[in-house]
């Protein structure tokens, strides 16, 4: 079976592992990066036109945008024991890290604008959320929410699945520019599995189904959803962590549910 045009493999195990730019997806908006850096190691960038979250996936490292010190971030050594760090960049800045430990940092990207500042999220800046019940709870960390004020675009989100568990769940989307009723946002998922070995499933498809794509995600994996629904389900014994990234026209996250599926939130 070929691999479906949604679905994004880690080009290597160290450095730079993904690097999905709106080029490469074919959309507008949304960027996501991902790089390992072993203790000792320094990375950085320029952010031109586009504003950048930073979230450490797990480990430490020290920060500073355009020469200002925010010190050593990071506290969890996996995406899987708690609330993430992060630091928000907004357009036209430099940044850069040095790693105190083995650290795997997400490079979340969207079109800048607006009078932002740099600014460190900590852990608890936002309460955990659980969603769902039975087969489908799930924890939710927003990491940079549309009611922050603090950026011009991007939305940030970590989600956990437990094991045997559905997300995204019932189908939603956010693909019409229709507000109040529903936003228009792009989205990448990056999936990490523990144990690691693990695998999921995710399906992207519209209403008429011109788009459906059904997929079977591994650990590193990312996920790319320009429309329609976009379900996931992780399988017994293997929880699930996914970082979402969403951009698009207003920086608004007004979904649409699958009405044949509504029936479960009742």
């Amino acid at each position: 079976m070929s691999k479906s045009p949604l679905l994004v493999r880690p080009t290597s195990k160290t450095g730079r592992i993904h690097d999905v730019t709106p080029a490469s997806a074919g959309w507008t908006h949304v960027g996501f990066g991902l790089h390992r850096l072993a203790p000792g190691e320094a990375y950085g960038e320029a952010t031109g036109e586009r504003e950048v979250c930073l979230v450490l996936v797990s480990g430490k490292g020290r920060f500073a945008v355009d020469g200002e010190d925010f010190g050593e971030l990071g506290e969890r050594m996996s995406p899987f024991e708690g609330a993430p760090w992060a630091l928000y960049v907004p357009a036209g800045r430099n940044w850069a890290v040095d790693a105190s430990t083995d650290l795997e940092l997400a490079i979340c990207s969207a079109p800048g604008g607006g009078d932002f500042h740099a600014r460190a999220i900590p852990p608890g800046t936002h309460p955990r959320i659980t969603r769902g019940k039975g087969a489908n709870v799930r924890h939710v960390y927003n990491i940079m929410p549309e009611d922050d004020g603090a950026a011009h675009a991007l939305l940030v989100v970590e989600v956990i699945t437990p094991q045997g568990n559905t997300s995204s769940y019932p189908p939603h989307k956010h693909d019409q520019d229709n507000l109040p009723h529903e936003s228009q946002l792009e989205e990448t998922y990056y999936h990490r599995m523990n144990p690691p070995q693990g695998f999921g499933f995710q399906r992207v498809y519209t209403d008429d189904r011109s788009l459906d794509e059904a997929m079977a995600i591994e650990d590193g994996d990312v996920t790319l959803v320009p429309r329609g629904y976009h379900p996931v389900a992780t399988t017994a014994g293997y929880d699930l962590y996914y970082l979402n990234v969403m951009a698009g026209p207003k920086r608004v996250w007004k979904f649409h549910n699958a009405p044949e599926h509504e029936w479960m939130l009742k």
